[in-house]
C-alpha cells in the first residue's frame, strides 16, 4: 500500500492545526524530521558547572541517563537537576547547538508559510488569523528577549483571538503563548480585563537563581514557565476584582492623625493602609482604631492606632479569601512583584457575586422560555428523534440542552409549525452565539463580567420569547 499524496488542503489543515491553539510537542518535531529517535540532548548550566544529557525516544519523550522518561522538556529539566523551575525548551539543545525552542520555532515558521493567506479575509477586524498571530507572537518574543516586552491590556490581547472575554479561549491563548516561550505578567486570567500586562519570556531558571537587575522591562520575571500545567482551573481570583490592582492610598507609619483623617474623608474610606514602602506593609488605620487610640490616650500618635492588616496575592483564589474578608472587611492585594497594589473590600466581593447571579438569572429565564416553546409546540418523540435518537439522554423536555433547542428550531419543518414571522437562520445564528456565552457562564469558564453586548443579546432574546412564545 502506498501513502496517499498530501494535497494543499491537507497541508493548510496541518499548518492551522499547529498554529491555532495547540502546544507543539517533541513528537511534532520528530514527525517533521527536526528531531530523530535516539538523538542526544544536553542541558548545560555554565554558572553551576553542570552538563546533563538525555536522549529522544521513538514516541517523542526525553529519556534521562537514569532511564526516567518525560513528555515535558521542563519536567525533564527539573528531574535531572533535582530542583528549580525551568523552561525546558530553552534548556535542552541538540548536538549542533540549537535549542529545542529554535526547532519548535522552525516548525511553526513552516506552518505559517504553509497556511492559507486567504484565511484572514473572513476574520473580524479585531481577529488575527493563526499565521498573523504567529508573526505577532514571534515579534513579541524578540522584544521580550531584548528587554522591551509588548505591553497591552488584557482586552486588547483577547482581541488577537477574536474574544471579548476570557473562558474557553484561555487554553488556546496559553498554548500559543507557550509555543513562543511567552507568558503574561501578571497572569492575564487573574486580573481585570482593563489591566495592562506584559508579554515576557517564561522563566528559564528558578527566579531565586537569577539576579534581578537591569532596566524595569527586564525585571518582570514571572515564576511560571511556558510548560503546560498539570491542572488548570479557571475561576475568580482576588485580582479579577477591579479594585485589586487599582492602586492604594496609604500613609507612612510616621503620618499624623490629621493626614490620615483628611485622606479618609476625601476618598470616603473606612480604612487606610499604612506602608513603609511599596512592599512593606505595616498595617492599617480605621475610624474604629483611631477612635480607640484617642479614647485610650488623647495625646496618642497615629502609630498607636495601627492595627493588623491582612494581605493576599492577586492570583489567590477569591473563595479562599472570603473568611478573611468576613473577619476584617478588607484585604490588601500584592501584585506580581509582591508590592501592595490595591485593596478589596467585602462590598467589592458582594458586587462581583451579585453581577454573576444576575447573569445566571438571565440565562435561566432564556432556558425556561425556550423549553416552554418547544414543549408547547412539539411532542417529545419529535424532539428525541432529532436530539437523542438512541434514547440515552432525553427522558423529558427538562433534559434538553441549549444545543438541543437549537437542533429542534433549526429544523425547517418544525420551525414552520411555530408560525413565527421571523427569519429562521438569523434566529438560529443568534441562539448559537448565546449558547457559547451561556456555556462560559454556566460552566464557570470565565470570571469576567459579561460584556454589555452579550447581556443585551440575552435580554433581547428573552424579550422576543416573551412576545412570540406566550
Amino acid at each position: 500500500m502506498t501513502d496517499s499524496p498530501i494535497g494543499p488542503a491537507d497541508t493548510q489543515s496541518r499548518a492551522r492545526y499547529l498554529l491555532d491553539g495547540r502546544r507543539v510537542t517533541l513528537s511534532d518535531l520528530l514527525g517533521a524530521g527536526l528531531l530523530a529517535e535516539g538523538e542526544r540532548l544536553t542541558f548545560v548550566r555554565p554558572r553551576m558547572g553542570e552538563t546533563h544529557e538525555a536522549t529522544v525516544t521513538a514516541r517523542g519523550w526525553i529519556r534521562l541517563t537514569d532511564g526516567e522518561e518525560f513528555r515535558s522538556p521542563s519536567k525533564a529539566a527539573v528531574a535531572t537537576v533535582g530542583y528549580g523551575s525551568f523552561d525546558g525548551w530553552a534548556a535542552w539543545q541538540v548536538d549542533d547547538g540549537r535549542f529545542l525552542l529554535q526547532l519548535r520555532q522552525e516548525l511553526l515558521d513552516r506552518a505559517a508559510a504553509e497556511a492559507d493567506p486567504a484565511e484572514s479575509e473572513d476574520a473580524q477586524h479585531t481577529t488575527l488569523s493563526p499565521s498573523e498571530r504567529h508573526a505577532r507572537l514571534k515579534k513579541a518574543r524578540k522584544s521580550a528577549e531584548a528587554g522591551s516586552p509588548f505591553t497591552l491590556s488584557v482586552q486588547e490581547m483577547l482581541g488577537w483571538w477574536g474574544a471579548t472575554g476570557r473562558g474557553l479561549v484561555n487554553e488556546q491563548i496559553e498554548a500559543e503563548l507557550a509555543n513562543h516561550s511567552l507568558i503574561t505578567s501578571p497572569e492575564f486570567d487573574k486580573v481585570p480585563l482593563g489591566t495592562t500586562v506584559h508579554l515576557v519570556k517564561a522563566a528559564e531558571e528558578d527566579v531565586e537563581d537569577i539576579p534581578i537587575t537591569g532596566p524595569p522591562a527586564t525585571v518582570l520575571v514571572p515564576t511560571g514557565t511556558s510548560e503546560e500545567p498539570d491542572s488548570r482551573e479557571t475561576g475568580m481570583t482576588v485580582g479579577t476584582l477591579p479594585s485589586a490592582l487599582g492602586g492604594v492610598i496609604s500613609v507612612k507609619p510616621t503620618a499624623t492623625f490629621e493626614e490620615a483623617i483628611t485622606l479618609m474623608v476625601l476618598h470616603d474610606f473606612s480604612q487606610l493602609a499604612v506602608l513603609a514602602g511599596p512592599h512593606n506593609l505595616r498595617g492599617a488605620v480605621s475610624w474604629k482604631s483611631i477612635a480607640r487610640a484617642r479614647h485610650a490616650d488623647p495625646g496618642a500618635h497615629l502609630s498607636q492606632a495601627i492595627v493588623d492588616a491582612r494581605d493576599v496575592r492577586y492570583d489567590h483564589d477569591l473563595i479562599d479569601a472570603l473568611p478573611t474578608l468576613a473577619e476584617h472587611d478588607f484585604v490588601l492585594v500584592r501584585d506580581q512583584r509582591n508590592a501592595i497594589a490595591g485593596i478589596v473590600t467585602a462590598a467589592d466581593v458582594a458586587q462581583a457575586y451579585g453581577d454573576l447571579a444576575g447573569h445566571f438569572l438571565l440565562i435561566g429565564e432564556m432556558d425556561r422560555r425556550l423549553r416552554q416553546v418547544i414543549a408547547g409546540a412539539f411532542t417529545l418523540p419529535e424532539v428525541t428523534k432529532l436530539c437523542d435518537a438512541k434514547g440515552e439522554r432525553i427522558a423529558s423536555f427538562g433534559d434538553m440542552t441549549v444545543g438541543d433547542y437549537k437542533r429542534v428550531l433549526e429544523n425547517p419543518e418544525l420551525w414552520e409549525r411555530l408560525g413565527w414571522p421571523l427569519d429562521r437562520k438569523v434566529f438560529i445564528d443568534r441562539l448559537d452565539e448565546i449558547r457559547k456565552i451561556r456555556n462560559n457562564v454556566m460552566h464557570f469558564n470565565s470570571s469576567d463580567p459579561l460584556p454589555k453586548g452579550d447581556v443585551d443579546k440575552i435580554r433581547n432574546l428573552n424579550k422576543l420569547l416573551r412576545e412570540y412564545g406566550e
